[in-house]
């Protein structure tokens, strides 16, 4: 059960007048692990708008930014802003998030490419099945559809 699934059962614990008094109030519910994962989806929803800002921004092999990105800079570069240190590579980022299924994959997450074991390109999860990404050389930071099933989700808390 997630911690957002939790919020109803205990509203219905507190009854319905205390829940409709806290909505009339503007009060907040306190939720354990619920704060924390809001605060890591706000955190990664504002390193994808970050990692969108730089759409056009031209591919650059280790570029960390503020004008020209490789792949794992981008990455870098959009949680830095955020007040998240991530590690320099593809492979490196990877190791360092937690590891989530598809299934649980939500807008700000990275995007792992992977041949076997090898991680060779990472991106930002924006929904939709598309990822905001620093391709290759000659192009550009862009939205694109993620073109392949070889890819692992990782969630940077």
């Amino acid at each position: 059960m997630t911690a957002l699934n939790r919020v109803p059962s205990l509203m219905a614990r507190a009854g319905t007048a205390s829940a409709l008094t806290l909505a009339a109030v503007g009060g907040s519910i306190v939720v354990p692990g619920v704060a924390s994962e809001a605060a890591a989806a706000t955190t990664a929803s504002k390193a994808l708008q970050i990692a969108a800002s730089k759409k056009g921004s031209p591919y650059q092999w280790g570029a960390t930014g503020p004008r020209r990105f490789d792949c794992s800079g981008l990455t870098l570069y959009s949680f830095k802003r955020v007040g998240k240190k991530l590690p320099r590579t593809a492979a490196e980022q990877y190791n360092k998030s937690r590891h989530i299924n598809a299934s649980s994959r939500r807008a700000g997450d990275l995007v792992f490419f992977h041949s076997g074991s090898y991680v060779y390109h990472v991106g930002i999860y924006a929904g939709g099945g598309r990822i905001w990404h620093a391709p290759k050389t000659g192009d550009v930071v862009k939205l694109q559809k993620i073109w392949t099933r070889s890819v692992w989700y990782g969630r940077i808390s």
